[in-house]
């Protein structure tokens, strides 16, 4: 049936105003994405800067302003306080009404009390300065309250900040939201940067860390820059690989088919490089032996504790002194950096009989056809020593092994050190 005069009007309205809504649409979106890239083009002195795209990305995140006069001025140092802010921001969404939440991928990472501090303690977090006072407060006691920073850790957050102070930064923000790097490598690949040595040890434990990790690097001549100060340029990368893994330096270390990630005496968690496949094989063969005293022991980093009873294990676990958190029966452990396996005895009366079969199941896997030799020197050196108080340091080969006896001054504590020949 043809259509009436009105009716071919109505149409022609109805599809001019489908093609405005369209090109309104488009039009905004247009405008959006090219606001946000002129948030950094328009600063007269970022094209062409070697940071130019990261400055450009974190700012439209809002991690970072420019300054009134239209510069950004990425060659300045950053201070402490500036960093630590950027630091926080960069684990949040940030929405078109300007507000901010926690990145949930972020929330994940976090240990179960730094989850509840910022669910409890920070739950009405805004993420802004202070408007009264010094403006950094917020963000320095809630990095603080969660392990990031320590709030002595630097006598003015107002200070330009150096390269060694964002490596420790770095450090314990990775130990609380990701795992520690194998401290050994570490120190080993950052040995390579001409002027490590003129950081302290402690430094270069962060730098190896933030090296290893693939945050941080050395510049062109072959230094890490100790005592030089950060940029803003550099600090801005340096959020954009703890943001992005993608984004990180890869660093081999040659050994990793021999990598696992062990939980540490703290609760959190550090990456172990193992010499061979063999001792990688023989943590999990000793994670084993623990679980067959069900709850009674305790996994940190390289050494296995087993308890009498779960009451012990309690004792242990929260002893107020040395004496007290080592109060374990047997300790099962290995030595990655000397390629040295373990086992401590503190003999008690029924120490043996609850834990020969977790010992057995260790010493098993290493010796193999001659496990039943070491079970023999084994068991022979643990009564002499129960029965006399005392044992002669002896050393003896057994298989491939050397395996070193030694009785501690307790008369108690005897040591069985297991080296590969």
């Amino acid at each position: 049936m043809p259509k009436t005069h009105g009716e071919a009007e109505s149409n022609k309205m109805v599809q001019l105003k489908k093609w405005i809504t369209i090109a309104t649409v488009c039009c905004v979106m247009t405008i959006g994405v090219e606001q946000g890239k002129s948030e950094a083009a328009g600063m007269t002195d970022v094209r062409g800067h070697w940071a130019e795209q990261t400055i450009s990305q974190m700012v439209q995140q809002g991690l970072l302003d420019g300054f009134p006069d239209g510069t950004f001025r990425p060659d300045d140092s950053v201070t402490a306080d500036q960093f630590v802010k950027i630091v926080l921001l960069a684990f949040t969404d940030k929405y078109p009404n300007g507000e901010r939440k926690w990145k949930s991928n972020f929330l994940q990472t976090l240990s179960a009390s730094n989850q509840s501090i910022l669910q409890q303690d920070y739950r009405d977090f805004t993420f802004k300065p202070n408007t009264v006072g010094y403006w950094a407060k917020p963000y320095l006691d809630l990095a603080s309250d969660l392990h990031f920073i320590s709030k002595g850790q630097f006598s003015d957050y107002k200070a330009m900040l150096k390269r060694e102070d964002v490596a420790e930064i770095l450090y314990y923000l990775l130990k609380e939201t990701e795992y520690l790097e194998d401290e050994v490598y570490s120190l080993k690949a950052a040995s390579q940067f001409g002027d490590l040595q003129s950081a302290t040890a402690r430094q270069q434990k962060f730098i190896g860390e933030a090296m290893t990790k693939g945050i941080m690097e050395g510049y062109p001549n072959g230094y890490f820059g100790v005592g030089r100060t950060v940029t803003r340029a550099e600090a801005l990368q340096i959020i954009a690989r703890l943001q992005t893994k993608s984004k990180r330096i890869s660093v081999n270390s040659g050994s990793e088919a021999f990598i696992k990630v062990v939980p540490t005496k703290d609760g959190s968690y550090k990456k172990l490089v193992f010499p061979d496949q063999r001792m990688l094989q023989a943590y999990d063969v000793m994670e084993e032996a623990g679980k067959l005293r069900g709850t009674n022991y305790d996994l940190e980093e390289t050494t296995l504790r087993l308890f009498r009873d779960a009451e012990a294990k309690g004792l242990a676990m929260s002893g107020a002194t040395t004496e007290v958190r080592n109060s374990n029966e047997v300790s099962l452990w290995l030595d990655p950096q000397f390629i040295t396996y373990g086992v401590t005895v503190h003999l008690e009366d029924g120490t043996l009989a609850r834990n020969m079969e977790s010992i057995r199941k260790f010493t098993d896997f290493l010796f193999g056809y001659d496990a039943d030799i070491f079970y023999r020197h084994f068991t022979d050196a643990c009564e002499r020593a129960a029965a006399k108080g005392v044992l002669e340091t002896t050393t003896k080969q057994i298989g491939s092994y050397s395996v070193e006896t030694r009785l501690e001054a307790d008369g108690k504590t005897i040591i069985f050190s297991i080296i590969h020949s």
